[in-house]
């Protein structure tokens, strides 16, 4: 038999530990955007960054109210260090060799890839549209970017081997139907 002092710590324990484990849990923010111009999204992204939230995940698509837009999901993480301002960028183009040639100009001044979804305009149709980051504090230096497109799987295998064989990581991977190339399966990669 314990002493009854004893059964009191064990039950002070019992109560103190999940209020104590409680505290230390991380807690999330989150902010819904949603537009149907990628324009208003990547002001609307970067109003969110201001106030400390980083981008989480997106899609394009119809919304039940919304009709077609471009949905993003921004968090914060607030047992988190401050890792400096961050600043988005959304690029939107239905041509594989444009989009290629933004993320490169964006590449060089050290934005990441963060994300790809396809979305509809009403001007443009079918566009894919990818979300780059790139933070103050980051780690500065270019990075190349390299996107391939074609509608044969076959075709995707034999370029991301010849990509792999040059350095190049693949980071995205979209299947698109754009108003230039048809159905396309848009791959993206990158190197440092």
């Amino acid at each position: 038999m314990l002493h009854p002092f004893t059964n009191c710590i064990y039950a002070c324990l019992f109560v103190i530990a999940p209020a104590a484990m409680a505290a230390d849990e991380v807690k999330f923010d989150y902010r819904v955007l949603s537009t149907t111009k990628t324009s208003t999204m990547e002001k609307e992204m970067n109003e969110a960054a201001e106030a400390g939230f980083s981008f989480s995940s997106a899609m394009g698509g119809q919304t039940a109210v919304g009709g077609k837009e471009v949905v993003v999901v921004m968090a914060k993480d607030d047992k988190a260090a401050p890792s400096g301002k961050r600043v988005y960028k959304l690029l939107a183009t239905s041509k594989t060799s444009t989009m290629q040639k933004e993320m490169q100009v964006l590449g060089d001044e050290g934005f990441e890839y963060k994300d790809q979804t396809v979305f509809e305009t009403g001007f443009a149709g079918r566009e894919v549209v990818v979300i780059m980051e790139r933070t103050e504090t980051g780690e500065p230096g270019r990075i190349q970017y390299r996107l391939l497109s074609t509608s044969k799987t076959s075709t995707m295998q034999k370029e991301l081997r010849e990509a792999g064989e040059a350095g190049f990581v693949l980071v995205g991977l979209t299947v698109a139907k754009t108003s230039f190339g048809g159905s396309e399966l848009v791959s993206i990669l990158k190197k440092k």
